[in-house]
């Protein structure tokens, strides 16, 4: 009785190990690349409002997450990073010039993971959590 007992747990302590393992470890090729663009990046790029990532690599395919995408409204999306824009027309200067910062953000994050070893290209996906987080519709 003691050893079934002692077996079960422990066939579940692996259990949860594999799970952990396969399902929740970040892939250290990944955090490296997250951490260049930490070290690398200029100071707007790192207090920038969106932290812009590397979701996965395959092969030498790193996806990125991005708030932007042609399903998200642009205004939706500035007004979530700059609060201080929401409910500004789209042709308001200031709305442009964040527009254009968001551009230049996500431009030099893709160029500091296209500069790292192995790899060869930036595929973006639409950061779905941070737009939800955000209150922010999908359409």
């Amino acid at each position: 009785m003691k050893k079934t007992r002692t077996l079960k747990i422990l066939s579940a302590v692996l259990v949860l190990g594999a799970i952990y393992w396969f399902g929740f470890r970040t892939d250290p090729r990944v955090e490296a690349l997250n951490q260049a663009l930490s070290q690398i990046g200029s100071p707007a790029l790192r207090n920038y409002s969106y932290s812009f990532r590397v979701i996965s690599l395959e092969g030498g395919l790193a996806t990125m997450g991005s708030p932007r995408s042609f399903d998200v409204p642009v205004y939706r999306m500035i007004g979530a990073l700059h609060p201080n824009l929401s409910g500004k027309a789209t042709n308001d200067p200031d709305f442009i010039a964040a527009e254009k910062e968001l551009a230049q953000i996500q431009s030099e994050a893709r160029k500091i993971i296209l500069g790292q070893p192995g790899i060869t290209g930036v595929k973006w996906e639409l950061d779905r959590n941070w737009l939800i987080a955000h209150n922010i519709q999908i359409n």
